[in-house]
């Protein structure tokens, strides 16, 4: 029986080099760019440069493109995502910026059902439509109003070169129709960034649900969870690491596993959060739960 073992062994070996090479482009050519930047206007300005001339994009990824060409074992370092209706491929995750290249495919647009709801990922965004596809796209705004709703604004078309600034803290926008494929190069800034996504209603625009958008926070959240249902009540410097935590959302998940583990020790890292945590919403939040623990452990 043939062994395949020498052919993939030789191809991992031409793989490595190829990617090596390729990871080297992304470092001079984008990395460089985004090195030291603390905000996301200066990440956006320097995506804005990047964008302007895209001729780079097919020079940064013919090398990959003639090597899977040439060898069918050929493994390229991409990280690619595909759905019904699109296929996206990370170019460079950067800590201040991710770069992705995507095509969403017309034909598809036009034979699913629209989605029932829009996503606001919570991050800026700059989006380089190299091919517009003449697509039609429908856009949302956050309504500042309380409970929060998203009101539609006026369609937008897009056409070949279109470069599009997109706040996802605030605005959302769905692709429902193109005369071809839309081919798009989205810079993503990572700082600034909203922690949690939100999911709204088409329909009505009513919030549906929030979900984190930090895989640092998803991580957390889940080593808490997992924390508290082991019964590690020796774990409490951990919980009260966390309920000090920037990011509001992982404070109060962390406050409230604590509670599930352990509410005597975690009542006093309560009081704190119920007197002073400086986000009105987690500091409620506490006031009342801290009333509901009393008036439990009163009884008890």
């Amino acid at each position: 029986m043939t062994s395949f073992a020498p052919a993939v062994s030789a191809a991992r070996e031409r793989a490595t080099c190829a990617n090596a090479a390729f990871a080297d482009a992304v470092r001079e050519r984008i990395a460089a760019r985004f090195d030291g930047l603390t905000d996301a206007d200066a990440v956006l300005r320097q995506a804005r440069a990047l964008l302007a001339d895209s001729g780079w994009i097919a020079g940064l990824i013919a090398p990959l493109v003639d090597a899977l060409r040439a060898d069918p074992w050929f493994d390229p370092a991409l990280r690619i995502t595909r759905d019904a209706m699109r296929t996206a491929v990370v170019l460079a995750d950067l800590p201040a910026v991710s770069l992705t290249a995507s095509v969403t495919s017309a034909a598809a647009l036009a034979r699913l059902d629209s989605p029932a709801t829009l996503v606001l990922s919570g991050r800026r965004a700059l989006t380089l439509y190299a091919r517009g596809g003449q697509a039609q796209v429908r856009r949302w705004r956050l309504a500042d109003t309380e409970p929060r709703r998203c009101v539609e604004i006026a369609r937008q078309l897009l056409g070949d070169g279109d470069l599009i600034e997109q706040d996802g803290r605030r605005e959302g926008r769905l692709i429902v129709a193109a005369t071809s494929d839309v081919v798009a190069v989205t810079a993503t800034a990572k700082l600034g960034a909203d922690p949690l996504m939100h999911e709204f209603a088409i329909a009505d625009g009513r919030l549906v649900r929030s979900a984190t958008a930090d895989d640092r926070s998803s991580r957390a959240e889940l080593l808490l969870a997992l924390l508290r249902a082991s019964g590690r009540s020796d774990a409490a410097d951990s919980f009260d690491a966390m309920t000090r935590d920037p990011a509001f959302h992982l404070r109060w998940a962390a406050m409230r596993e604590w509670l599930m583990l352990d509410a005597r020790a975690a009542r006093p890292r309560l009081a704190q959060m119920a007197a002073a945590d400086p986000d009105p919403g987690v500091q409620a939040a506490a006031a009342q739960t801290l009333d509901r623990l009393d008036a439990r452990l009163a009884a008890a």
